[in-house]
């Protein structure tokens, strides 16, 4: 599905709130032999920096340093019947958000994992308040630096940033209306929400 004219997606200062609030994504990156994908957690280091962590077996680390990787993010999706809309010429579509950020990665050295780690267990754990945070503190002695022998930190300089948000902004009020109040009523009040947020035709 090439997203069009109506579904581009270019504030840039939304698009890194929505990465930092999903915190999950697919990181791909091409070897020699075969396309590489993986699904990991992510945060933002610095207003161009994502960081992420893997564990060194994982076949992607060969396939990522100094080299071009991308990014998808998604979001709320849901399909849409064309009986929603209430016009009988409409075929069925699928509403969906996501971004895609493109850049090198930089595999980052021993204090900057560390300190990737933590970044990214606080902002978790800050979400899950009042529920006291988790720290590595927590764990036994020794625990967490012998885990963190198996993980290996990156980072991405974001070189570009695309976003589409396909919420049916080709269509009336009336219709996107009509086809919010479906979706929350199949339990997709995400979706719905976001529908009923934009403007469109």
């Amino acid at each position: 599905m090439t997203p069009g004219a109506p579904y581009r997606w270019t504030d840039e200062a939304a698009m890194r709130a929505f990465v930092r609030d999903v915190g999950f994504g697919l990181l791909c990156a091409a070897g020699p032999d075969r396309l590489h994908a993986v699904h990991l957690p992510l945060i933002w280091l610095d207003e161009a920096r994502i960081g992420l962590h893997l564990h060194r077996a994982n076949p992607i680390v060969r396939h990522l340093e100094d080299r071009q990787a991308l990014i998808v993010v998604t979001g709320p999706d849901a399909y849409v019947s064309p009986d929603w809309y209430g016009d009988p010429d409409r075929v069925p579509t699928w509403n969906y958000v996501a971004v895609e950020l493109r850049g090198p990665m930089t595999r980052l050295d021993h204090d900057a994992t560390v300190a990737q780690v933590d970044a990214l267990s606080a902002e978790q754990e800050r979400r899950l308040a009042p529920k006291p945070a988790w720290t590595r503190e927590k764990m036994s002695p020794g625990l967490f630096d012998r885990t963190l022998t198996g993980l290996i930190g990156f980072a991405m300089q974001v070189e570009a940033m695309h976003g589409t948000a396909k919420l049916g902004q080709d269509k009336p009020e009336a219709a996107r209306n009509a086809v919010a109040d479906a979706l929350a009523a199949q339990g997709k009040a995400d979706m719905a929400d976001l529908m009923r947020g934009t403007t469109g035709a």
